[in-house]
């Protein structure tokens, strides 16, 4: 309203960012009101984050920013078709993991604690409470990679992993890289080639279910064509369930899918886990 009403004003303050602060500013109040008219929905314990462990209220929607720019950029997509994302739970308020993070921590409990023996395990684009938890299984023997960061063990393209020898590792996590790499064959091959026979990862990728095929357009380079199309600026595509798997099986992964089914739909309502969520744990067929 300011900046109709004084215009010249527009060159001292950035309404965008007043209004953000507005939004930082009410979102917790409003938070609280809906909590204290609905006691039973959300009483302390309703919910439950598997990372921190810690009995919840609530779990915080995708950050307004998200919203912002699907409405800006004019995201072709229906948001609500994704596979797994929750966006009205997203965040853990304790931790701040996602609610794919807390899919992956439910097997990984499974995994983990059933293994006796020591568990190279490398971790792709490390999230800092999702590692927190993985370290807390004294017998995994823990890596991190990424190209950009600088903190993580070892700054690798995954693509070309030259770094790591054949037959590494036991179990890795790959977690929404994919869809930013060009060459995404070629990264899945090398992740194929650093996993020990009989060797698990965890694989995911942003999955619009009413796509039949991968849709991706080398012409689409800018930020805003990428987040009309793909959903964020620096995705190269969007990726399909067949599309997806088909690609795994391709370089000669066995690929499972878990679901609901596995874990328990009552498992899913309390960790704040969509019921057409779907974990893609693939293996690397035994020599």
């Amino acid at each position: 309203m300011l900046d109709r009403i004084y215009p010249s004003l527009s060159i001292i303050i950035d309404m965008s960012k007043v209004k953000l602060f507005i939004k930082n500013l009410l979102n917790p109040i409003v938070n609280d009101l809906h909590i204290q008219l609905n006691p039973k929905k959300y009483r302390v314990g309703s919910y439950y984050c598997p990372v921190c462990k810690n009995k919840l209220r609530y779990f915080n929607p995708l950050p307004d920013r998200t919203f912002d720019f699907v409405y800006q950029y004019q995201f072709i997509h229906p948001i609500t078709c994704m596979e797994t994302i929750n966006p009205f739970g997203y965040s853990c308020p304790s931790c701040g993991v996602t609610d794919r993070d807390r899919l992956y921590a439910l097997y990984l409990k499974e995994y983990l604690s059933v293994s006796t023996k020591p568990i190279h395990f490398l971790d792709i684009a490390p999230r800092e409470a999702l590692t927190k938890f993985i370290l807390s299984f004294k017998n995994v023997i823990y890596r991190s990679a990424d190209l950009y960061n600088p903190e993580v063990d070892d700054q690798v393209d995954i693509t070309d992993m030259k770094l790591y020898e054949d037959n590494r590792f036991d179990f890795l996590i790959c977690s929404h890289v994919l869809e930013h790499v060009t060459e995404d064959i070629k990264a899945m091959r090398e992740l194929h080639r650093v996993l020990k026979p009989g060797g698990k990862a965890i694989m995911m990728v942003p999955i619009l279910l009413t796509l039949s095929q991968d849709y991706e357009d080398s012409s689409y380079t800018s930020f805003e064509d990428r987040w009309k199309h793909f959903g964020q600026g620096d995705h190269v595509r969007m990726y399909s369930k067949n599309g997806f798997t088909e690609k795994l099986s391709q370089v000669g992964f066995k690929v499972d899918q878990f679901d609901k089914n596995h874990f328990g739909a009552d498992v899913f309502a309390k960790c704040g886990i969509t019921e057409r969520s779907v974990l893609y744990i693939v293996t690397k067929d035994e020599l």
